[in-house]
């Protein structure tokens, strides 16, 4: 009988509704702009009744087959919106991001900014995502000002600008000849984005490489360069803020530095940015108050007094990630032994043992093996070794000991779950740059990264000097590639004052260049002098 029934199902038509939405589901799979505008065609011509789920995936169709279809999807995509708006159906905010992708195609970037700032009368609030198309329509219109001014309505709905925003603002700013601007961009890449891409990378050396860019700044002698040093330290290192010290042509080069923070193509010698006591602690608290809406709030209660009247701690290993490491074979478990390597490694280090983190259950479980239990019983009896409760996430327990106490952490947790997105990405990313410290175990034995002794940031010196850390596929420390943008008078104050030991024990300097005689390829640079509007392109003889 239900062989029978299914059959007539299978054989009985399919009402409009019903063949719209299996046609609308493949649609939205294949994402084809021909078929999705035949299919809203139809579905309109027969009164079909459309929500604004399907209207925003036509849309969204429409938005993404402007480059294929041109003007045909622009228009196509108006249509529906007009259709949403007859048919009493507010859109949302990927509506209008939708929109405002399908205004800029047309370049008509005021248009893109007045659909975004429609949004308030549906109740809805704008994405970063929503602004871009008018924000980088303006940009490609050299229309700085209303750029900036999209920037402002963006910072005044509490979002924040990433790389791709900063910089687009940093082009336009160079290419109408906005020194001030190109600064303050300058800096808004060095608080907002570690590593700059190559594509941004490329915008900066632009507007050095320009014919404005040369002419910024006045010379050394013309500054307080007391003043400038005061700031910097008071600032934690690594930039002033002052405005463009220096005067003359730009020397530009793609480097490496050595492990010290030394510039092989310059000789300055870059900053280990600090992190103030004041900002480490409200830090803490952040912490504190978010692990105790989503801990049993005595447990983590406990720890904060635990951890008050044990302070003394330099190192904090989550436990839990050392045992685990490497472990997904068929006999593979917790490895004690690595646990063991890693305290013990840190002990040799400092003299000092350093607090491992591990669940309760985990602990109860080694303990139950005879050949664990008298090492953890002594970590247990030296207060080394802390329990978390059953059910409590152990992640907040090591990052707020590390926190607190201003030490190292050993774990290779990056850290990039949705619970550390909440610290934000300002002071967090900084933060696990000082303090984070890796590990492998490259046959067997163990081998920690710790972390660099300078900044990997956007830096300008006292001088007057930018360095620039590039992202690239390796992000192995001794051969990332930095820009280095400096002038002759700076090259001169810092060849033989500043350039790394290193170089000075087994290269020399040729043409304000660091030479090695070795064949060592991470220490060559290339070099891009500007003078005027000449460029010669230089490359180390080791090349």
């Amino acid at each position: 009988m239900k062989n029978q029934s299914k059959k007539r199902n299978e054989n009985k038509p399919q009402t409009p509704a019903s063949k719209f939405h299996s046609d609308f589901s493949t649609c939205s799979k294949e994402k084809n702009f021909t078929t999705a505008i035949t299919l809203f065609e139809s579905a309109v011509s027969q009164n079909i009744k459309l929500n604004l789920h399907h209207l925003n995936c036509f849309l969204y169709i429409c938005s993404n087959s402007v480059e294929s279809s041109g003007d045909s999807a622009i228009e196509k995509g108006f249509n529906i919106f007009n259709h949403m708006i007859s048919s009493k159906i507010n859109p949302n905010e990927a509506t209008i991001t939708a929109l405002a992708r399908l205004a800029a195609a047309k370049n008509d970037a005021d248009y893109s900014f007045e659909l975004v700032k429609s949004l308030i009368k549906y109740n809805e609030k704008p994405r970063l995502r929503t602004y871009d198309p008018a924000l980088f329509c303006y940009v490609k219109k050299l229309d700085a000002e209303m750029a900036y001014t999209v920037e402002k309505d963006i910072l005044s709905m509490g979002l924040c600008l990433e790389e791709p925003e900063i910089a687009a603002l940093l082009k336009v700013s160079a290419e109408v000849g906005n020194a001030q601007k190109v600064y303050e961009y300058m800096h808004k890449l060095r608080t907002g984005v570690r590593c700059v891409s190559e594509s941004t990378a490329e915008v900066v050396e632009s507007w050095f490489g320009g014919e404005m860019g040369r002419k910024v700044g006045s010379g050394v002698e013309d500054w307080d360069m007391g003043r400038v040093k005061d700031v910097i330290l008071k600032n934690g290192g690594g930039w002033h803020g002052l405005g463009w010290v220096g005067s003359g042509d730009w020397v530009m080069r793609r480097t490496t530095v050595d492990s010290g923070g030394g510039c092989f193509a310059c000789g300055e010698r870059l900053a280990c940015v600090d992190i103030g006591k004041e900002d480490t602690e409200k830090f803490a608290q952040s912490m504190v108050a978010l692990a105790v809406e989503r801990e049993k709030r005595l447990n983590f209660t406990r720890f904060q007094n635990w951890l008050d009247q044990h302070n003394d701690f330099e190192a904090i290993v989550d436990g839990a990630n050392i045992g685990l490491y490497q472990q997904n074979f068929a006999d593979g478990g917790f490895s004690v032994s690595q646990l063991e390597a890693v305290v013990k490694e840190l002990y040799k280090r400092s003299n000092k043992w350093p607090l491992v983190i591990l669940h309760e259950k985990r602990i109860n479980a080694l303990l139950a093996n005879p050949c664990n239990r008298g090492l953890l019983q002594e970590w247990i009896d030296n207060g080394i070794l802390y329990g978390t409760p059953v059910g409590s996430n152990d992640d907040w327990y090591w990052l707020y000991a590390s926190v607190k106490l201003n030490c190292m952490l050993v774990t290779n947790d990056e850290m990039r779950d949705h619970i550390f997105e909440l610290l934000g990405r300002s002071f967090f990313p900084r933060w696990k740059e000082r303090h984070q410290v890796h590990y492998t175990f490259p046959k067997g034995q163990l081998k920690l990264e710790m972390p660099p002794s300078y900044s990997i940031v956007i830096q300008e010196s006292e001088r007057g000097a930018w360095h620039a850390p590039v992202a690239g596929e390796n992000n192995v420390e001794s051969v990332r590639t930095w820009l280095c943008i400096t002038r002759p008078e700076i090259c001169k104050a810092s060849d033989e004052v500043s350039k790394p030991a290193e170089a000075r024990e087994s290269g020399k300097m040729i043409n304000g260049k660091i030479i090695n005689q070795s064949s060592n390829s991470s220490h060559n640079s290339e070099t891009i002098c500007i003078t005027g509007k000449r460029k010669e392109r230089s490359e180390s003889p080791t090349k």
